[in-house]
């Protein structure tokens, strides 16, 4: 008799024999106990996980002699013929090979017909999303309202490629990737049934290739079991899988986290030289630095990591040290090389290139850290000639200057001989206040478009943010020119002949004269506002950069300014 691989052999032959899919098995094993199985359901999730078993353990429950029931007696010819894979009423379809429309009608044409002997006519039809769009259309009705002796049994890996008229006729159960102890304490119970001595930590490791599969693990442990004579060690694993150890990756991480580069090449070197894939040796590391990421900023991280317990504590006594802003850095800069690993027609010179750049790299301090080092530093060196931050200032606020401020009456409200010009005498006109200064202009313009605003709302609506930038006075009138900011509208609004008559007499009304008016199309006002924040901004960082304790920030640690914000 030819060998019977272990993921056969062992196969689940009841609901409770299934591992950790409770979630799934309880409600079919109510269902049945209620009577309310669905004509149609639909099992999806990775593969090796027991979509094909469930369905096989279900057409067993609702076809043995005793059921339907939640325990099928594995010992009657109902379920003898479903074991042995031979059941004349239990179909098992591959749907990655029975695609098509016309096996799909076939199909359609044989269900009419009574079951064998079996209370039920079953069709599994395994990989159900490799059927094609024809033959989807051509099983709708049929799906949808078959005949009372008929269930439909389907399993998927990728049910997003089922059409939702397909799912909205089934009901749907999700199963989950095993987690490692599960799938360990699976293998061990089969190791003590075939009276194999195994390592625990044989069994972890290949718990951790299979990825959440029971069915990859056990075709991984027929392997090893295979190629070793012996008790199944640890090392036996990890040569005849190919795995890198877990020490290495270990040591390796902390040669990293310790700068010590001639550890790390040695490291590669010993790696390469063993046979190990170079491509998934790196991908092993960002996985540890990803788990020691997880462990340096979760609070519960046996909840997220699928590690030993044994392994955390170690994990966590590592990075107790070393910041999470460090590991993040050594991870996003492992995790971008990982392509140029990967491709690279020289996989080891790449991964030693990239083990150089992080040994190069100095590591980022988080700015608690940092204000701690400069406060040191300033007790250490004694008091900075400058100015410093005023009392209370949040740290790394910009210092800004005051402007110096007298009692004096302000420039901007005195005319050009120094008196005060806002405190004129009552009856005062614009006319006889100064235009030759920037601050008389704006004083004359404010008058003139509250008198235009009296006459013309709309008009002084478009004049919003216009400046008068020319003020020239001539014998027979006064010339003035406007810049007129904002959008075109506005500007062609004023610009007109009929509106700068308007805006003349307005105008002449307000300074007592004869007003000759010209205007000119100014900045857009988004222009005006990005200019605004940029010189705004460079001014901060002018004022940031001469600062003493900034200046010396930057030439101690050797760093650059590479923004400024201010605290609202």
């Amino acid at each position: 008799m030819s060998y019977l691989v272990l993921a056969r052999k062992y196969r689940p032959q009841t609901f409770d024999d299934v591992v950790q899919q409770d979630h799934v098995t309880r409600t079919i094993a109510n269902a049945i106990a209620s009577e309310r199985v669905a004509h149609a359901i639909l099992f999806t999730g990775p593969r090796g996980t027991g979509k094909t078993t469930i369905a096989r353990i279900l057409a067993k429950a609702m076809n043995c002699e005793k059921g339907p029931t939640q325990t099928p007696c594995n010992a009657c010819r109902s379920c003898r013929e479903i074991t042995g894979g031979s059941g004349a009423d239990v179909y098992e379809i591959d749907g990655a090979s029975n695609n098509g429309v016309d096996q799909i009608r076939e199909l359609r044409g044989n269900i009419k017909y009574m079951p064998a002997h079996s209370r039920f006519k079953i069709y599994i039809i395994d990989e159900v999303h490799m059927l094609s769009t024809p033959a989807f259309n051509a099983l709708l009705k049929t799906l949808e309202e078959p005949p009372p002796h008929i269930m439909f049994l389907m399993a998927t890996t990728e049910p997003q490629k089922i059409p939702v008229t397909i799912l909205s006729r089934c009901q749907r159960h999700d199963l989950k990737r095993m987690d490692g102890d599960a799938i360990a304490g699976h293998m061990a119970a089969i190791c003590r049934s075939e009276g194999i001595d195994t390592a625990p930590k044989a069994l972890d490791r290949i718990a951790e290739q299979a990825g959440g599969s029971m069915r990859d693990a056990l075709s991984l442990l027929d392997q090893v079991i295979s190629g070793v004579s012996g008790p199944v060690s640890l090392e036996a694993v990890n040569d005849i899988l190919g795995v890198v150890d877990r020490q290495s990756i270990t040591d390796i991480a902390e040669a990293i986290l310790n700068r010590d580069l001639t550890s790390v090449l040695e490291i590669v070197a010993g790696v390469y030289a063993f046979g190990h894939s170079i491509p998934e040796f790196h991908a092993a590391l960002i996985r540890y630095f990803r788990d020691l990421a997880v462990i340096k900023l979760v609070a519960a991280p046996n909840r997220v990591l699928d590690l030993p317990e044994k392994e955390i504590r170690s994990m966590q006594a590592r990075v107790q040290k070393v910041s999470s802003l460090h590991i993040n850095q050594i991870l996003e800069m492992l995790f971008k090389a990982e392509k140029e690993i990967r491709w690279s027609t020289n996989p080891k010179m790449a991964f030693e290139i990239e083990m150089i750049r992080l040994h190069e790299v100095t590591p980022l301090l988080p700015i608690g850290d940092l204000i701690e080092k400069l406060d040191e530093l300033r007790k250490t060196v004694g008091p900075v000639t400058g100015q410093l931050p005023p009392a209370g200032r949040a740290p790394g606020a910009p210092v800004r200057q005051a402007a110096a401020q007298t009692p004096e009456t302000p420039v901007e409200n005195r005319s050009e001989s120094g008196a005060d010009t806002d405190k004129k005498p009552p009856g005062d006109t614009p006319a006889a206040v100064s235009m030759t200064t920037e601050a008389g202009r704006e004083r004359a313009w404010e008058k003139m478009l509250d008198a235009i605003g009296e006459r013309h709302p709309s008009m002084a609506a478009n004049l919003t943010n216009s400046r008068l930038v020319d003020c020239r006075e001539d014998p027979d009138a006064v010339r003035l020119e406007i810049e007129v900011n904002g959008s075109r509208f506005n500007f062609n609004r004023i610009n007109r002949k009929d509106s700068l008559k308007d805006l003349e007499a307005a105008c002449g009304a307000c300074l007592g004269r004869r007003v000759a008016l010209s205007v000119r199309m100014g900045r857009h006002r988004d222009e005006q506002k990005k200019k605004r924040k940029k010189d705004e901004a460079d001014r901060l960082k002018r004022e940031v950069l001469d600062h003493p304790l900034v200046a010396d920030a930057i030439e101690i640690f050797n760093g650059k300014l590479v923004d400024v914000k201010v605290d609202a």
